[in-house]
């Protein structure tokens, strides 16, 4: 897999790089803290316990406000997979697949181990974070494809039946490779869900998904996002439900007001990776700003962590970390974590070549993101 020419970045262009960055994976942490406190409660339930608009702030969930789900879990070690794999390149070895696949792996440890293993050095800092060793509603396709150390493949995918949205959940980091071509993007992102979910679907639905999240981060709108989208899928078989359930989606904008109904109908309410992922386009199309709609993205019957960690994520790549609801950040958990590894995914990305190279490397770089 190759990657374009290296962008020549700017002072300005990376401040903006890093705000997408920070937006997006700090965005769709509060769209998951958010939907997790609706999580399992029907729409008429939300409206009875909290009002006509529903779930209108986090509450707490997990035993305490902001609190995130796996969604959030493995994005950030998406994020770390992909550090690790643009290290890695000064060995010779560029197979990005195999370096999220790995970084996954790690995440699996934090779903049965009770804390970080010292012994283990390939762990990087991130598998050392304690905060991470909790189960938050992992999908179970996520624990069973990981449950091995076998590569799933688009040739041999792992749960070749998985439709849900698990690995869509996790793919937004994809989408902040800005200096990747779209196609490539959205192949990674596609051979990445084969590692736990092998309906093409979901891996479709995953792949369009990286791609709006990538025009986005490059400064486009949502439309045209959507649109770079739809052309990559197009050309993939199997890309009809997927298509479909965009173009629903892009359709709906021009229906009447945006309510529980219409994202409801766009697929909310089931955990099928096409609905989940049209609800969030909608919810990034039609949301007056990042509350609107992260509250209009939660409040359905369906499993509201992903359609606002999806939501969030799209909201938080257009606009910037500065576009997101203050109050909210300040009882996420794990924001620290968040912006750390933000920074060190725009860092990474922006000036690598001064981080590591095949002569020489930075101790304390290698030290976080190993090679091994």
């Amino acid at each position: 897999m190759a990657t374009t020419a290296a962008a020549v970045w700017g002072r300005a262009e990376q401040q903006d790089f890093r705000a997408r960055v920070r937006g997006c994976l700090l965005g769709g942490a509060l769209g998951d803290a958010l939907g997790a406190g609706a999580e399992g409660r029907t729409l008429a339930r939300l409206r009875e316990a909290h009002g006509p608009d529903g779930l209108t702030d986090p509450v707490p969930a997990f035993g305490r406000r902001g609190a995130v789900t796996a969604a959030t879990q493995m994005s950030l070690f998406t994020v770390d997979g992909l550090i690790r794999a643009q290290v890695r390149r000064d060995t010779g070895h560029w197979h990005p697949p195999t370096d999220v696949h790995r970084a996954h792996l790690r995440w699996a440890a934090t779903q049965r181990d009770w804390g970080p293993d010292e012994r283990r050095r390939d762990n990087g800092w991130l598998a050392r974070e304690e905060w991470l060793y909790a189960r938050r509603n992992p999908p179970r396709a996520c624990l069973t494809g990981l449950g091995d150390d076998i590569l799933g493949t688009l040739d041999r995918p792992k749960n070749p039946d998985a439709g849900d949205s698990g690995a869509l959940a996790r793919s937004a980091p994809f989408g902040l490779l800005v200096g990747w071509e779209p196609q490539l993007v959205c192949q990674l992102a596609v051979e990445c869900a084969a590692q736990t979910h092998g309906a093409p679907a979901a891996g479709l639905a995953a792949g369009a998904f990286a791609v709006t999240v990538h025009g986005l981060a490059r400064g486009g709108p949502v439309e045209a996002a959507v649109a770079r989208a739809l052309e990559q899928l197009a050309v993939r078989p199997g890309h009809e439900p997927v298509t479909e359930a965009l173009g629903r989606a892009l359709g709906a904008v021009r229906e009447g007001a945006p309510d529980a109904d219409r994202v409801t109908a766009l697929g909310a309410g089931e955990n099928r990776a096409e609905g989940q992922l049209a609800a969030a386009v909608y919810c990034a199309l039609v949301g007056e700003d990042v509350r609107h709609g992260l509250r209009l993205a939660v409040n359905h019957d369906g499993p509201s962590a992903v359609t606002g960690a999806l939501t969030g994520a799209l909201l938080g790549a257009l606009h910037g970390e500065t576009a997101l609801p203050p109050a909210w950040l300040a009882d996420l958990e794990g924001r620290a974590t968040v912006l750390e590894l933000a920074d060190d995914f725009a860092m990474e990305m922006t000036q690598g070549a001064a981080l590591h190279g095949p002569a020489e490397s930075a101790p304390g770089w290698l030290a976080r993101y190993p090679r091994g």
